[in-house]
């Protein structure tokens, strides 16, 4: 029982840190205007589960898409309208080649490190942030997690007790270093915080905003939608500077 009580007591506390730590969003309007859409964007992260989606529905739209991936043979798509740019996040100079004449930026940024101390999520970010400042470009589009922030506590109590307190306790924080550099940045950016990911199939119907998530449940949301809605926030400033939740 006492080991139970310590337990509990550790998962609150890492919760209410990664509350803390994490960036806390303000109210925005929700009549914002459409902007102009880009034609040429970035996807970082793009042979990841969310970013084979950002790549296919990207290119659906009509973008001029450039994905800079580790492993080019793990992105099996072919188009007239893809390029591909073998590099790591990691290294600013493969960064930042590709960001050249890309006009927004949609990052799926994920790793496997789950059970150590890692920094690839907030130092990749770091590296993004400054080719997007050095070459103009305006926006960045991120995905992250709820649990964090002002969202903390919301990916309901199974992840808040056991998931993110056992086994992804190292990634939590590194997303929320990743939110907060975000944050302080010159760019215009909005991060996606999705609940649980599947692989379903994409709605297109799907609850967003910034109390979005339940203390008790856990709610889930496709990677396919997921990647739909953070393809939206490249014409709209409905949440600019935000970080809204998205779930079914």
């Amino acid at each position: 029982m006492i080991l139970l009580l310590l337990f509990v007591s550790y998962a609150i506390v890492l919760s209410v840190a990664l509350g803390r730590a994490g960036h806390r969003s303000q109210p925005v309007p929700s009549n914002a205007p459409p902007r102009r859409q880009p034609a040429r964007v970035l996807i970082i992260g793009a042979t990841g589960g969310t970013g084979r989606h950002l790549v296919a529905q990207a290119l659906e739209r009509g973008y001029a898409v450039t994905a800079l991936v580790r492993d080019p043979s793990r992105l099996s798509v072919a188009h007239p309208k893809l390029t591909v740019i073998q590099g790591d996040v990691l290294d600013a100079s493969a960064l930042d080649a590709a960001m050249r004449g890309q006009e927004a930026v949609l990052s799926a940024l994920g790793h496997k490190r789950y059970f150590s101390p890692t920094r690839i999520l907030s130092d990749g970010t770091g590296n993004i942030l400054r080719a997007m400042e050095t070459h103009g470009v305006p926006r960045l589009v991120c995905e992250t997690a709820l649990g964090i922030g002002d969202s903390a506590g919301r990916m309901g109590l199974y992840y808040t007790l056991f998931v993110i307190p056992v086994i992804l306790p190292f990634y939590f924080w590194d997303k929320t270093r990743q939110e907060r550099r975000i944050a302080r940045s010159k760019v215009e950016w909005v991060i996606a915080r999705p609940g649980a990911l599947t692989n379903g199939d994409k709605r297109g119907r799907y609850r967003h905003g910034l109390p979005i998530g339940s203390f008790l449940w856990t709610l889930r949301i496709s990677r396919a939608d997921v990647a739909d809605f953070m393809l939206n926030q490249l014409v709209s400033d409905t949440y600019l500077r935000t970080a809204p939740g998205v779930c079914w």
